[in-house]
């Protein structure tokens, strides 16, 4: 005769079922995008964010429960208008977006005629038009064709999970090359754009780039260019230009702080049972929930994570030298907080250490300087 409870150890939780827990059991997952994997390769060392976006938490709600709502994105308009463009750019199948990666990157080879391939990447979920894409490129390679994919599905593990993303678009050259290309809506005015815009999309792009190398390290002919096209208004018009934009620093960077990036069940393992980031819960919960998982902020963030005001308010209550940016925290060596610091400023610091006695040495000279410029001779 059974005995009832069974015997036994209790069945373990899987990941997937760990992860559904953390963001609360009626919260769908939230999946990755190339924009917030560039923001979290720029910190690695923030295991909040690195959870949080593995397990797919939704962080703008997360963010508005916890009362420190994000204040960045796109406006609407910004988005209808991006929308517009792209249509213009890959209508009459593609035809100018192809144009223009020719002119730019075509390398001598044939112009892109009439006959440009551009294949229904249609499929079922993002795993199905993942592998929909994968066999997309295969044949676009062995066809020696140009050929355009238009938002085509890539995967990267990050963290030890699948993130699945989706360019605007991919062109293989007819030699077998396979090149991003990134369409935005900020202008090209002579030739050049805002720098920082440029560099936001060229860290976006290395994402795609290191996630096209996944697909193509199963094919012997394909290569994956390291120079992307950035698409973009020409002048103040509706008409669209083009620029290359070299991103292997982007992508050695992103790949070497992506390899950097703990696993999620490394980090959930470490997190108590019962607790989620669910943002239907109260808010003294969730900070409380947030507060288990170790941070890493720096003003940067606040133009990339939507957690950031948060965390901002965390570290200058804790005093975090870190509130004053990552170059103040690297200077300061063993000192952590601003309190520390200005103790061994006014020459209470630990006279072995050379970061105090450095910092003692700067407040006297800075004392002198302002005596002198008070009393001129």
């Amino acid at each position: 005769m059974s005995s009832y409870p069974p015997s036994g150890p209790p069945p373990k939780t899987t990941l997937r079922q760990r992860l559904a827990d953390l963001r609360g059991p009626a919260v769908p997952p939230r999946p990755l995008d190339a924009r917030a994997l560039a923001a979290l390769a720029a910190n690695p060392g923030c295991g909040r964010r690195a959870l949080l976006d593995g397990a797919g938490v939704d962080k703008t709600a997360l963010a508005a429960a916890l009362g420190s709502p994000a204040a960045f994105g796109q406006s609407q308009f910004a988005i209808v208008r991006g929308n517009s463009f792209e249509a213009r750019v890959k209508g009459d199948g593609g035809a100018a977006l192809l144009e223009l990666v020719h002119r730019h990157l075509g390398a001598g080879a044939e112009p892109p005629g009439p006959g440009a391939r551009v294949p229904d990447l249609t499929a079922a979920g993002p795993e199905g038009r993942a592998a929909r894409t994968a066999l997309a490129l295969r044949e676009a390679t062995a066809a020696e064709a140009w050929t355009l994919l238009d938002h085509p599905m890539l995967a990267l593990e990050v963290a030890g999970t699948p993130a699945y993303l989706e360019p605007d678009a991919v062109v293989v050259h007819p030699d077998g090359r396979w090149t991003v290309v990134e369409i935005k809506s900020f202008p090209l005015i002579d030739g050049s754009a805002d720098p920082a815009k440029v560099g936001a999309a060229a860290r976006q792009a290395a994402v795609y780039v290191l996630a096209l190398e996944r697909t193509a390290e199963k094919l012997a002919s394909a290569v994956v260019g390291h120079t992307v096209l950035l698409v973009c208004p020409k002048d103040f018009s509706n008409l669209p230009a083009a620029a290359p934009v070299d991103v292997r620093r982007e992508r050695a960077v992103t790949r070497r702080q992506l390899d950097r990036l703990t696993r999620v069940e490394e980090l959930a393992a470490t997190l108590p049972e019962g607790l989620s980031f669910d943002p239907a819960r109260p808010a003294e919960e969730l900070t409380e929930a947030v507060s288990a998982v170790s941070a890493a902020y720096a003003p940067e963030c606040l133009a990339a994570c939507e957690l950031a005001f948060h965390c901002r308010e965390r570290a200058r209550a804790d005093d975090e030298v870190t509130a004053l940016g990552r170059s103040v925290r690297g200077e300061l060596g063993a000192l952590t907080t601003v309190e520390e610091a200005l103790a061994a400023a006014a020459g209470g610091g630990c006279p072995d250490d050379p970061t105090a006695a450095a910092l003692h040495h700067a407040a006297r000279l800075r004392t002198e300087a302002l005596e002198a410029a008070a009393c001129p001779s």
